[in-house]
């Protein structure tokens, strides 16, 4: 399952069981809609662990990742992922893509705080 919900500038991407086959196009196209955003926003991004990319979505991925790079960091205010493996290492990796504040994290309630302050101080 993904969704796609829009709170305002809060942003939240979902990709959780129960899976479906339709999903990694939807979760694909969704991070094109994001990647079109011309308004300021923040990400809080819902992973379960599970619902990898193929290969021909993860090379997907990648490109948007660079064709959006610009755009995503001109207008995100701040970015969250929730995943069950989140480490100190993932942020790092994020970090070496984006410079806005970022975290990693397996508590979604931690990563809603730290979305909520990057938008209170924006």
């Amino acid at each position: 399952m993904v969704e796609l919900d829009k709170h305002g500038a809060l942003l939240i991407l979902r990709y959780l069981p129960p899976y479906e086959d339709r999903d990694e196009r939807a979760y694909l196209d969704a991070l094109i809609e994001i990647g079109r955003r011309d308004s300021t926003f923040a990400l809080l991004a819902v992973f379960a662990g599970g619902g990898g990319l193929s290969q021909a979505g993860e090379r997907e991925q990648a490109l948007w990742f660079k064709a959006t790079r610009e755009r995503f960091e001109r207008h995100c205010l701040a970015l969250a992922i929730v995943r069950p493996d989140a480490n100190p290492r993932m942020i790092e990796t994020f970090q070496r893509l984006w410079s806005m504040p970022l975290t990693a994290t397996c508590d979604e309630q931690a990563a809603r705080r730290f979305i909520t302050q990057h938008m209170e101080t924006a």
